[in-house]
């Protein structure tokens, strides 16, 4: 039985910093196994925010050296990593952190140069996961469906709450995902009006009152009215989210309607895709460390569905677990993207691989 060693990266578009996760990954009995062996989680200083906040709108030259530079700034945290805790690695597997995300056009770019990382960190690299299926007419995500599938498959729905909130489930058969909308994005550009990178266990969230006109506007974006397969990402934050809750009210009451929002729509799509009388949801992401709006979702969920909490490790790092699964998947030329969940023409097996030089 072979174990995979491999590392994987993530920085999600919370931008609240990298975590590596250093996993043994195997298959026993047609199954896929794991063990997170080793974790560290990188926060990104005010200026690192800054820059990744800002990329969207660097002109190209600019963009492809932040690119060069966040790849190499990531070969050095994963080689101090690996060196530090005496780690044997087969490959490196490394989301990168999305930029720009415009599917429709064709588009989607995450920075973190592979080949920056590979000769930095000294280990072969994947890395660059959505293109592939972009270019296959997807959305280029999610991509977390496939580890939901092979790893927590007999959960009937698997909600990750990052900065996006995105669902994935069975439906006549087949794995359905998509980003439902906001979540941590959408609290943490709130709490960062005070000077907090969060709202710690949901406390601020929890002491304020719902501000109706916000909730209203929230919940009438077309974004959810679209049907899946479908993604969205930060353009569409900033061009339509942004505008709504940059409004004069208490950083509380902001934060409550905000967290009412996030609830209301997961909550209209668990409830629309429930095919039992009794469902479990499994939820990781940063949003399942905040216990308000846990407590919230199971209030509105209850009695049909059971929210599934996990450990706080899997919690926190369960998106860099299934990125070391899909880095393994893409030297294996197996399929890590499926169609049913993005709208491409065919499954993929997506990713590019980079050798140390």
């Amino acid at each position: 039985m072979k174990i995979h060693k491999v590392l994987g990266l993530m920085s999600g578009t919370s931008l609240d910093g990298l975590d590596l996760a250093y996993c043994h990954i195997w298959k026993k009995l047609d199954r896929w196994k794991f063990e997170i062996k080793e974790t560290r989680a990188i926060s990104y200083d005010a200026d690192m925010r800054a820059r990744l906040q800002n990329s969207i709108d660097l002109p190209a030259d600019e963009l492809l050296i932040l690119h060069n530079t966040y790849g190499s700034w990531l070969g050095q945290q994963a080689r101090e990593f690996i060196e530090e805790k005496g780690l044997e690695v087969d490959i490196i597997s490394s989301h990168g952190h999305t930029t720009h995300h415009q599917p429709e056009q064709g588009l989607t770019f995450q920075i973190g140069s592979g080949q920056h990382l590979a000769n930095i960190s000294r280990h072969k690299t994947v890395c660059d996961f959505r293109s592939n299926d972009v270019s296959l007419g997807g959305e280029g995500a999610p991509l977390v469906p496939i580890g939901d599938l092979l790893f927590f498959g007999n959960y009937d729905f698997c909600l990750n709450l990052g900065g996006i909130a995105n669902v994935s489930f069975e439906y006549e058969g087949k794995r359905i995902a998509y980003d439902i909308g906001l979540a941590n994005m959408i609290l943490n550009h709130i709490t960062q009006k005070i000077g907090l990178s969060y709202d710690d266990n949901g406390m601020l969230a929890s002491k304020g009152g719902i501000n109706n006109d916000m909730l209203e506007q929230l919940n009438q974006l077309s974004y959810y009215k679209l049907p899946f397969p479908k993604s969205t990402g930060y353009e569409w934050f900033i061009e339509k989210v942004v505008p709504v809750i940059d409004t004069k009210d208490t950083i509380e009451n902001l934060l409550h309607t905000a967290v009412h929002h996030i609830c209301e729509q997961v909550v209209m799509q668990i409830k629309m895709n429930a095919t039992k009388d009794q469902s479990t949801l499994f939820v990781t992401g940063g949003g399942a460390l905040n216990q308000f709006m846990m407590e919230l979702l199971q209030s509105k969920l209850a009695p049909a569905v059971s929210l599934v909490i996990p450990s706080k490790k899997l919690i926190e790092y369960k998106e860099a677990l299934i990125f070391a699964l899909m880095g393994i998947l893409r030297v294996e030329q197996k399929i890590n993207v499926l169609k049913t969940v993005t709208g491409a023409s065919k499954d993929s097996s997506s990713g590019v691989v980079y050798l140390p030089t």
